[in-house]
């Protein structure tokens, strides 16, 4: 479960704007769950939650990597959140869960929906892991146990650090930074920077550890990862202002719910705040993997789909395990099975509701 926050690092954090009041804060206050209305969507969860087909997984033995990129921008999508980036001659590995559960024990709790598509040990060598934050979905411990020699670098935002030296990584190789603050990896600056959500493994943990999106910056690009976050129109907008226009983001869409819709973006709202990020390419990432909500497993995708066609905003969609060069080639074919899905209206596609 990690670790939990001590006095000594409270008092560290009391520099950050986001902490006051003995824990980390949005910009704009999450206000409107309905634990109410999240019981009752257990009653009415799609039968389509889970894939009942193998999902088309794209397999490899890691030798792609050993040959840089030609555009010298690739990614490599694993499902869910797990992505390898490689901009220039940086490699870095974002939010990577190679673990069987995205749960705090081994016998109950999300499972995942296939194999990792690459094992982590024909994963190159990283300059960088970055964490958005420390749900299990995004900080899964083996596999931060796993990379320790693999990696020169954990970046982590303020306190989920604790979690990994505690886990055995050693100090020296991990790195914090609040909001805005910025790492240099040789020809990439990585910098932090905010996202409306939360954190917490552990009950009496909550909001004790910041929560982060990123940003990657070469001479020749700039890439955008959103972490877990809720609709915000002045975050993105500033974030956008400040670090964009952006050749690639890689924004959440999946895992929402009526019961909480302020913790993560609607496939819509992603949309939205692509414009507000001046976002070039889009891959939608958090979906694919788990079931962590009540809609059908590829309803965030086709409702994403749907809305960025309408806004004339350019997605990319790959296939677990695919590696794609965004500024090479945007082609992408649809690859998941046409099973029923809710609008955001609430009518349905392929089939009738629960």
């Amino acid at each position: 479960m990690g670790k939990g926050t001590s006095e000594e690092r409270e008092a560290e954090f009391s520099s950050s704007l986001q902490w006051r009041d003995g824990k980390f804060h949005n910009p704009r206050p999450i206000t409107t769950d309905n634990y109410w209305t999240s019981f009752k969507g257990l009653f009415s969860a799609s039968d389509y939650g889970s894939p009942k087909e193998p999902v088309p997984v794209v397999k490899g033995d890691g030798s792609l990597f050993k040959t840089a990129p030609a555009s010298g921008l690739r990614v490599t999508w694993f499902g869910h959140s797990s992505i390898l980036l490689e901009i220039e001659d940086r490699r870095i590995l974002i939010d990577p869960v190679w673990g069987e559960r995205a749960s705090p024990v081994t016998w109950m709790g999300p499972k995942r929906w296939y194999a990792p598509p690459v094992a982590l040990a024909n994963l190159p060598p990283l300059d960088a892991v970055v964490i958005s934050h420390d749900h299990y979905d995004h900080l899964d411990r083996e596999t931060i146990i796993a990379l320790s020699e693999r990696t020169a670098k954990f970046i982590v935002p303020l306190g989920v650090g604790e979690h990994l030296a505690y886990w055995g990584i050693p100090r020296a190789k991990i790195v914090e930074r609040d909001w805005w603050g910025s790492v240099d990896l040789g020809s990439v600056r990585i910098e932090m920077t905010p996202a409306r959500h939360a954190s917490g493994r552990q009950v009496f943990d909550s909001n004790k550890k910041l929560w982060a999106g990123y940003t990657f910056t070469s001479a020749r690009y700039r890439v955008y990862y959103s972490g877990d976050t809720g609709q915000d129109d002045t975050l993105y907008r500033e974030i956008g202002d400040r670090l964009g226009p952006f050749d690639l983001t890689l924004i959440q869409v999946g895992a929402y719910g009526k019961g909480w819709p302020e913790w993560h973006l609607f496939p819509e709202e992603a949309v939205h705040a692509q414009g507000l990020l001046k976002g070039k390419l889009m891959l939608p990432v958090h979906w694919g993997l788990f079931n962590l909500a009540f809609h059908g497993w590829t309803e965030p995708v086709e409702r994403l789909a749907v809305s960025a066609e309408s806004a004339g905003i350019d997605i990319v969609v790959p296939r677990p395990g695919e590696s794609v060069e965004p500024t090479v080639s945007k082609a992408w074919t649809r690859w998941w099975p046409a099973v029923p899905w809710e609008r955001a209206d609430g009518t349905m596609v392929n089939g009738e509701k629960k």
